[in-house]
């Protein structure tokens, strides 16, 4: 089977032209051409005016080596990979001796352990949390009566804060092991729509992934991995040898339980805080990761269409429009549209009591009102908070704290109009643009709760972005605050077999550990951590080739 890339038609070509394209690529009749499916679809939308589908196919031709020797110059044309996941080894019959534990039910913990349990591991999985549709009800308690559940929200709980987003699946890792079509076929394989393995931009939404989440712990636990739900780690054992060396022992359990445990995998996501602190005060190996922080911003969805997609908005197969756009402003930070959510909602996604974080969620249809983004600056620990590996948490916290009291005390947030942002004045009222938030917005002044070089560069970047997008510094637009959680404001260092650094049996995993950036990147690293945990227990049975 061949591979062609880069086939570009336009948008509302006829269903023959593609196979067209192909024989005309290819240099051969119809007749030549047995059979074609398309791998990936993508669109281009530079030239409004003539957007464009560019596709790769994979063909079967009655004559494969002729075709190959033909087109041996264009790279466009290629044998199709092997995208087919392989595993590193198998748990040999009645392995006995302690099971991995994964702790975290996020994107990158749900991969970490349905690959040890595909792989015979049996894996034992911890959350703080509840399960999904448990803590999807106490999510909603926030959102609907501004009732915050610490320990089950929009950050903890199984699925993780993935769960509660615009369900993106695409990332930039650079994956020469096709590791992301593994994701992308389990994902199939537990209710994703079959179109996630051929769009360039695939997405699910917050209700499929809810369903997907269950499917996944349901085939775990068929393997033989055993789920434990509200229990949070509040402490490491963690021995220590004559020579200084460190190694995982067991966890000491919420409740006052204990697990025996050599292989850990850390997978607690970007927002657990208080494990964050405890690890280091047990010593194990942090330092302070860059992040970013600003707003929410909603535009209707009909204005970000029209900008992208001029006549031909609303087209089913262009879908939403998206954007992203970045500034590097004259006070040497940068602003950038971050998570971008089309036709969703933006939602209360702080997990501690006196703090107000947002985030933005849509579903599969991508079908409300608004869009919003993360419109936010980035910021450095070396300029911004140097010297403690954890004064990113505190950073963060201030200004969360901040927005509380801006939107009232009650988990309302801190809302303004971007005309007034621009002005410098407080917003009194909002304008056109109906904000999407839950439980609700205060009219106030945005100033209060971001740090004055985030606010500068904000206010530098807008208009430029408005002539970039038109309408996208029209005065009505929304900004919501305050948008904190973009990332973890730590990593826990691991070395190349993917522990920490100083702590043997402990592997820090995901975008908590600082070693990924959204659902896809999460769960491939999942895959990456769960293979270095079999390889270091040695008793791995690789798979005949």
């Amino acid at each position: 089977m061949l591979r062609l890339t880069e086939l570009t038609l336009p948008l509302h070509h006829p269903p023959e032209a593609l196979p067209a394209a192909i024989c005309k690529r290819l240099r051969i009749t119809p007749r030549e051409l047995v059979k074609h499916v398309v791998a990936r679809r993508a669109h281009d939308a530079r030239d409004k005016a003539d957007i464009q589908l560019v596709y790769s196919v994979d063909v079967n031709v009655k004559d494969e080596a002729a075709v190959l020797a033909r087109c041996r110059k264009d790279q466009r044309v290629q044998r199709t990979p092997d995208t087919r996941y392989r595993f590193v080894g198998k748990a040999p019959e009645g392995r006995s001796g302690l099971r991995p534990v994964v702790v975290g039910t996020g994107p990158c913990g749900l991969f970490a352990g349905l690959i040890l349990a595909q792989m015979g591991y049996r894996p034992i999985i911890l959350d703080r949390g509840k399960l999904v549709r448990e803590r999807t009800k106490d999510t909603w308690g926030l959102w609907r009566r501004s009732v915050l559940n610490p320990e089950s929200n929009a950050q903890f709980g199984e699925g993780g804060a993935g769960t509660f987003s615009d369900g993106k699946l695409y990332s930039r890792i650079k994956d020469l092991r096709h590791l992301d079509r593994k994701v992308l076929t389990e994902f199939v394989k537990a209710g994703a729509p079959e179109e996630i393995l051929t769009e360039a931009h695939p997405h699910i939404g917050t209700f499929r992934l809810v369903t997907m989440v269950e499917s996944i712990r349901a085939t775990i636990e068929g393997l033989g991995g055993e789920y434990r739900f509200g229990t949070r780690v509040d402490g490491v054992d963690i021995a220590t040898d004559a020579g200084g060396a460190r190694r995982m022992r067991g966890l000491h359990l919420s409740g006052g339980g204990y697990l025996e445990a050599d292989r850990v995998v850390l997978a607690i996501g970007h927002s657990a805080r208080d494990t964050f602190a405890m690890l280091h005060a047990a010593g194990v190996y942090v330092e302070a990761k860059p992040f970013s922080i600003g707003v929410r911003i909603e535009h209707p969805q009909s204005w970000i269409d029209q900008a992208r997609f001029g006549a031909d908005a609303g087209n089913d197969i262009l879908g939403a429009a998206e954007y992203h756009i970045s500034h590097h402003c004259s006070n040497g930070r940068t602003v950038y549209s971050f998570c971008m959510c089309p036709g969703g909602t933006v939602v209360a996604a702080t997990s501690e009591e006196g703090r107000v974080a947002t985030n933005g969620m849509s579903q599969y249809s991508r079908n409300e009102r608004n869009a919003n983004s993360g419109l936010v600056v980035a910021i450095d620990p070396a300029r911004d908070y140097p010297g403690d590996p954890l004064a990113g948490i505190a950073f963060q916290r201030h200004w969360e704290s901040q927005a509380y009291v801006a939107g009232g005390s009650n988990y309302r947030a801190p809302a303004q109009r971007l005309g007034d942002f621009l002005a410098g004045q407080p917003s009194a009222a909002l304008g056109s643009v109906i904000p999407s938030y839950r439980p609700g917005v205060q009219p106030t002044d945005l100033a209060t709760c971001l740090p004055e070089f985030a606010v500068t560069a904000m206010r530098e970047a807008l208009p430029v972005f408005g002539r970039q997008i038109p309408g996208y510094d029209h005065p009505d637009v929304v900004m919501t605050g305050v948008e904190t959680r973009t990332s973890s404001p730590v990593r826990f260092t691991r070395g190349e077999d993917f522990q920490s650094l100083n702590t043997t049996g402990l592997f820090p995993a995901g975008e908590g550990a600082g070693y990924a950036g959204g659902i896809l990147s999460a769960a491939v690293d999942g895959i990456k951590v769960a293979e270095a945990v079999a390889l270091s227990l040695g008793d791995a049975v690789r798979p005949a080739a």
